[in-house]
């Protein structure tokens, strides 16, 4: 039992964590590059004598075999191709150099924002979004948490409300807001709020007790007990909570995005998928973990700055 709690050093902790990325990139490189794993499909390179096959295509394995083997039998030239995943299946190479000319290939419809102008309008919304969730949840989950009756007030309702679907207030939202990004900013703030206020409720209730009465004992009142006792002592855990809670923001947004957009990451992607454009499916869904995971490291050594007291933050 002692080993499985056993602290890992930098360096080990540097290993699993390369790992973690490591295996599935070398699986992902397997089903692409090793036509024995998968390959189910065949990508036409010579239609030969077979007119409903075109360069370029791809059909199954299955048909490419009988269509050649016909044409072997007829004496006439068989087709040639060769193995490929299925189209929505880029290869990593491609994804990668899908990362780098998403950037600066101009966007192919006539005023449509280029890929980077997409990416910002997300980021925003999601950071707006979390603000607003935060500024209402945040105080109202520690009071929830450190008062019996403003718990029972609340967290009854907010118990209910977290089970409705946030997208299902879509049209609502719209009726109600227009067609523009405050729809999207409340769909975000739906799906958030009220699981923030009970994470953080219950977060506050795991304050030691000792303390609070250490406090009373030393005369302190309710109020002074909740601001200099309660909320200090809860604050570390909390903040991870809403770096948690920020990856949740990220993944209504793409709820959110499809209310009547024109603009933003999700629609970017669904424009690609509409070309089958794939690879920059790929890319645009890989910069999202990207900065969703640049995001929580940057919070992760903030919070291991500003709370250095804590046992563990670092």
């Amino acid at each position: 039992m002692g080993y499985v709690a056993q602290e890992l050093t930098p360096k080990t902790k540097l290993f699993f964590g390369l790992g973690s990325f490591l295996i599935p990139i070398l699986i992902w490189c397997a089903v692409s590059y090793l036509p024995f794993i998968w390959h189910p499909q065949v990508e036409i390179t010579q239609s030969g004598s077979v007119s409903f096959l075109q360069e370029g295509s791809r059909v199954h394995k299955s048909v490419f075999y009988q269509e050649a083997q016909n044409a072997v039998d007829t004496g006439a030239a068989p087709p040639q191709g060769k193995l490929v995943n299925p189209i929505y299946l880029p290869a990593p190479h491609e994804v990668a150099k899908a990362l780098v000319t998403a950037f600066t290939t101009p966007p192919m419809q006539a005023n449509a924002p280029w890929f980077h102008q997409s990416l910002w309008h997300s980021i925003q919304l999601v950071f707006t979004a979390f603000f607003i969730s935060s500024l209402i949840g945040l105080p109202l989950g520690i009071l929830c948490g450190f008062s019996n009756r403003i718990s029972q007030l609340t967290e009854p309702f907010v118990e209910f409300f977290r089970y409705l679907p946030a997208p299902a207030f879509g049209a609502l939202a719209v009726a109600i807001l227009g067609i523009n990004d405050a729809p999207k900013v409340a769909i975000i703030v739906i799906g958030t709020l009220f699981q923030q206020i009970l994470i953080i409720a219950n977060t506050t209730r795991l304050v030691d007790h000792s303390l609070i009465e250490a406090g009373f004992t030393l005369g302190t009142n309710k109020i002074k007990s909740l601001f200099n006792v309660v909320i200090p002592a809860a604050l570390p855990e909390i903040y991870r909570n809403l770096r948690v809670l920020l990856g949740w923001a990220w993944t209504y947004l793409i709820v959110a995005e499809l209310i009547g957009s024109t603009s933003g990451i999700t629609w970017f992607i669904t424009q690609q998928a509409r070309y089958q454009n794939f690879d920059n499916v790929f890319a645009a869904i890989l910069i999202i973990g990207v900065i969703g995971l640049l995001c929580d490291v940057i919070l992760m050594k903030l919070g291991q700055h500003l709370f250095k007291w804590k046992a563990g933050a670092n």
